[in-house]
């Protein structure tokens, strides 16, 4: 029997999510009886092919530790910096340093506010490794896109002009990649003054072929209070989908 590989997530969780209008992290509000991060982390960790998550805190961060899934073996702990970018770049060294088989292997950078990621996707996206440099969830954008500029005459924004959205897509996560290359490029990206807003903009400055997969509008990510209720709907109806998709791989773990 061929063994299934198998990769490491690292989930960012050092934001305040200042939108969420909370005195809590929006990865620590809860859904149900679980945190939003709780979530998250059932999702990668109830997949067969996600063997670990390294999980990157703020310093000052004492909640993490009193959740259930703190003490799992599956998941280690890092310290992240003043930055989204700090942070995933601490939890990829972490990689690096904890299994020096890695340094070609490839890995999922999730956000910690996204729950309801399901097993599909992640399928979609690992099936990409050895046909791209990259690949990231993402979906078409299906609205209209306006260009705002500063209203000359009220303190709020006007119309500019309409984007042609024909070739637009949001961009999700998880997002995917060679680990040595990521830190690479985000080190590179850091050195000549990008500013990245996530993985695979570091990674397109080095002239990477990143596919865009198809991903679901459910796969939404956390940041104002109405999105609570929208995703425990979302979650509700990922347990059934993930356990059959599970299934059509022959494997499944129990989340954690």
């Amino acid at each position: 029997m061929t063994a299934v590989k198998t990769y490491v997530a690292v989930v960012p969780a050092a934001g305040i999510g200042s939108r969420m209008q909370s005195t809590v992290a929006k990865q620590y509000l809860t859904i149900g009886n679980k945190t939003v991060i709780e979530h998250t982390l059932d999702a990668l960790l109830s997949h067969p092919q996600i063997q670990s998550v390294v999980v990157v805190l703020h310093p000052q961060d004492s909640t993490f530790a009193s959740l259930r899934v703190a003490d799992s073996p599956l998941v280690d702990v890092v310290i992240g910096g003043t930055e989204r970018v700090d942070s995933v770049l601490s939890g990829l060294q972490h990689c690096l340093r904890k299994v020096p088989s890695s340094l070609h292997s490839w890995v999922l950078v999730h956000d910690a506010a996204r729950p309801c990621v399901t097993h599909s996707e992640l399928n979609d996206l690992l099936s990409c490794e050895n046909t791209c440099d990259g690949a990231i969830l993402a979906v078409p954008v299906s609205d209209t896109i306006k260009r705002a500029t500063q209203s000359e005459k009220i303190a709020t924004f006007e119309i500019a002009e309409t984007v042609d959205r024909a070739q637009l897509w949001q961009a999700q996560t998880p997002q995917f990649f060679p680990l040595q290359k990521l830190i690479a490029a985000i080190q590179l990206a850091q050195d000549s003054g990008i500013k990245m807003t996530d993985e695979a903009s570091a990674m397109e400055h080095t002239n990477a072929s990143i596919q865009l997969i198809e991903g679901r509008s459910t796969n939404i990510k956390i940041t104002r209070p109405s999105d609570l209720a929208l995703a425990a709907f979302y979650l509700s109806n990922n347990i059934s989908s993930n356990m059959n998709e599970n299934s059509k791989q022959g494997g499944n773990r129990c989340s954690v």
